[in-house]
């Protein structure tokens, strides 16, 4: 999908929310122009997942992880730079990917665990390939 297309479904959306809201709808500005900047993606929600409900391949990567490795795929500990914007926002680098084994798949699949550069655990799980995230709690 094509920026242009963003602002159009954002613009209408717009609409639709005003109509809603006031009963009246306001015009919405025109998508005529694209953005150079991603800036305007907003933040979705992070959810929260106990470290007891991960799946035991995600408590392997976890152990991996803070034991510095070996990974087992090339692209393990790479940056994720949060193109999709789920995350909260940071700099570059700030964000590294590792892949949680899934059974069954003949490739990396579709869950990961990403890192974040605080001092204490901060640990997303993803099963739908960024689509969503939930913070680990390790106290659970």
């Amino acid at each position: 999908m094509t920026t242009p297309h963003r602002l159009a479904r954002t613009a209408a959306l717009a609409v639709l929310a005003s109509t809603f809201l006031f009963g009246t709808a306001v015009a919405a500005p025109a998508a005529t122009a694209a953005p150079t900047v991603q800036s305007t993606v907003a933040v979705k929600d992070v959810g929260k997942i106990c470290y007891s409900e991960l799946p035991s391949q995600a408590h392997d990567t976890l152990r991996l992880i803070q034991s510095g490795g070996p990974f087992p795929y090339p692209k393990d500990g790479t940056v994720f730079s949060n193109r999709e914007g789920v995350l909260p926002k940071q700099g570059g680098g700030y964000y590294h990917e590792y892949t949680v084994k899934t059974p069954g798949s003949p490739d990396r699949g579709a869950r990961r665990i990403v890192t974040g550069k605080t001092g204490g655990q901060e640990d997303y799980y993803t099963g739908d390939h960024y689509r969503s995230f939930d913070l680990v709690d390790h106290s659970c």
